[in-house]
């Protein structure tokens, strides 16, 4: 986690909301954290929320998911390059101090499919996300998945780690909130990682036989000493 955070003193949660069919943004969901030296959060500014008009129909099952409607966008809708404009403002002088974290590559593939769209995008306002990107479900799911070695949802994550929801998913302001505090939650919640994380070694097969078949023995309880390692490695041999 040190070596993502890189000395960056605040984390902008992001979120976009996407077009059904050509994957440009409709909306931004955004909430700026300030950190503590520990990298755990020491104070949420209030999330931020924009809509965004795209060159596309939502479509009918992102409505659905989202509540987002292209009336929405005709009434309340932005220009890409204002939302994104707003975006920055929003951080003010952290901007260029921050980490951009995300749940999943999606969001980036939203941004990057927006930017194709529109050719008066803010390139460097998007360059500045691109070049301090986190993915912090990449980076999770190193660690926690479901019994299939599936990687887990939000949500899901959420539950786990016991963080109240902020509201309706899918809401791109409440997924960043949720974002957040589950980003903290895993930082101070150190037990509940080692005994996932525990979990997740068990079923890797990339372990040569003797290290899986110790850590086997480890999980039930075993005393594993060096002599014990020995006999696991003549019987791999064998």
């Amino acid at each position: 986690m040190d070596k993502a955070l890189r000395s960056h003193k605040a984390i902008l949660f992001l979120d976009f909301e996407g077009t059904m069919r050509t994957q440009e943004m409709i909306a931004i969901g955004a909430v700026l954290c300030f950190l503590n030296s520990d990298g755990t959060i020491k104070r949420m500014k209030d999330p931020f929320k924009i809509y965004v008009r795209a060159t596309t129909k939502v479509g009918s099952y992102v409505e659905q998911l989202t509540g987002i409607t292209d009336a929405i966008l005709k009434k309340e809708g932005h220009s890409f390059y204002d939302a994104m404009v707003a975006l920055k403002k929003y951080c003010g002088l952290y901007w260029k101090k921050c980490l951009f974290c995300t749940f999943g590559n999606n969001d980036i593939r939203i941004l990057n499919q927006t930017i194709a769209h529109n050719l008066g995008s803010p390139i460097e306002i998007c360059h500045q996300i691109h070049v301090n990107y986190f993915d912090f479900g990449a980076f999770i799911s190193e660690y926690i998945r479901d019994e299939n070695g599936n990687t887990l949802s939000l949500v899901h994550l959420c539950e786990l780690f016991k963080v109240e929801l902020a509201g309706q998913a899918h809401d791109p302001s409440v997924d960043a909130v949720n974002l957040a505090n589950l980003y903290n939650a895993f930082l101070i919640n150190k037990e509940i990682v080692v005994e996932e994380y525990q979990k997740v070694l068990l079923k890797n097969k990339k372990f040569p036989e003797p290290i899986q078949s110790i850590l086997e023995r480890i999980v039930k309880g075993d005393s594993i000493n060096q002599e014990e390692l020995k006999k696991e490695i003549r019987r791999a041999l064998k």
